[in-house]
């Protein structure tokens, strides 16, 4: 990477809204080489299964790796919502590589029986793309009692992995990938903290401190497992003018939104994480716009407690359950 890229990349990571806005891959697609090179795995006999992808950065990403020539599969909660989703990326893929299936990411029991149907009939999972996510207003559990927020973005995506882990590993190598937030940044993970309850309870705080947790556990699986089997990546897609975005925060919407990436730009780093050859990636790394970043910019959200990735894993596992 020449000088000027490297210096141009790292004032649009320090300056945040230039990195995090359409301004920064706008300027790093045209300067990184790693937007330079086409080169990726042939998509014949891929496939993905995708969650959040009835709308947004999912959606983006689920409909870029169909037109690409990938088999997507996805879960949805609305049979409506679903089928418009289908007719949409398989509009842009030009074939019949797109199903889904019938399941609440807040919900043990429903991600239990997607899994059960997907591994039925597939043999194979090359890349899992945990796209789902949404900021709640109110505090909400779920019917085992776990804060909405944890229930749908750790509880669940942890069990799915674990529940597709054999068709992951009949793909060997392949990958999966979890999409936090930047907002991530202003929290440090506390497991002991991190469900929140409804006295002095928000939507915005719970959401960014899962998104940490997110990224830690996503760490922790790449210490567990071999990359060779299944490489575990996490990134952020910056800041993308979806539908989740204009519901739970409107008047960031309104003051951004002329320098808000589209969801295909915040998918982008998604798209390229599944299709990128595996020796380029590694494992356990946190990326944005297509290249590794730390996961820490103020120095109090580093965790206190060495051993805090493992008390998380551990208590996501029992919440999880079999």
């Amino acid at each position: 990477m020449s000088p000027l890229a490297r210096a141009a990349d790292a004032l649009l990571e320090a300056s945040v809204v230039g990195g995090f806005s359409r301004i920064g891959i706008s300027v790093r697609s045209r300067l990184l080489p790693e937007f330079s090179d086409g080169s990726r795995p042939a998509a014949a006999g891929r496939v993905a299964v995708v969650t959040g992808a009835t709308s947004g950065i999912g959606l983006a990403a689920a409909t870029e790796l169909a037109r690409r020539g990938w088999s997507v599969y996805f879960l949805a909660r609305s049979r409506d919502r679903a089928e418009r989703a289908v007719a949409e990326i398989g509009s842009a893929a030009g074939g019949d590589l797109v199903g889904y299936g019938l399941a609440d990411l807040e919900d043990q029991d429903s991600v239990r029986a997607f899994a059960r149907g997907f591994r039925r009939a597939h043999d194979r999972l090359d890349v899992l793309v945990h796209a789902a996510g949404a900021i709640h207003p109110r505090f909400g559990v779920n019917h085992a009692g776990i804060e909405r927020t944890v229930a749908g973005q750790l509880v669940t995506p942890f069990l799915l992995t674990k529940l597709l882990f054999p068709p992951l590993l009949a793909a060997a190598p392949s990958r999966v990938i979890t999409v936090s937030s930047g907002g991530m940044y202003s929290q440090r993970l506390d497991p002991a903290t991190l469900e929140m309850t409804p006295a002095g309870y928000r939507g915005v705080v719970a959401y960014a401190r899962v998104k940490r947790a997110q990224v830690v556990l996503s760490r922790e699986w790449a210490r567990r497992i071999d990359p060779a089997d299944v490489a575990f990546h996490a990134m952020h897609p910056g800041w993308a003018d979806t539908p989740g975005i204009a519901a739970a925060l409107p008047r960031f919407r309104w003051a951004a939104r002329p320098i808000l990436r589209t969801p295909e730009q915040g998918a982008d780093t998604i798209v390229w994480l599944a299709t990128a050859a595996p020796e380029r990636l590694g494992s356990g790394c946190f990326w944005h716009d297509r290249r590794p970043r730390s996961e820490y910019r103020l120095p109090w959200t580093r965790e206190d407690d060495p051993a805090a990735a493992r008390h998380l894993w551990e208590s996501i596992d029992r919440a999880a359950g079999s």
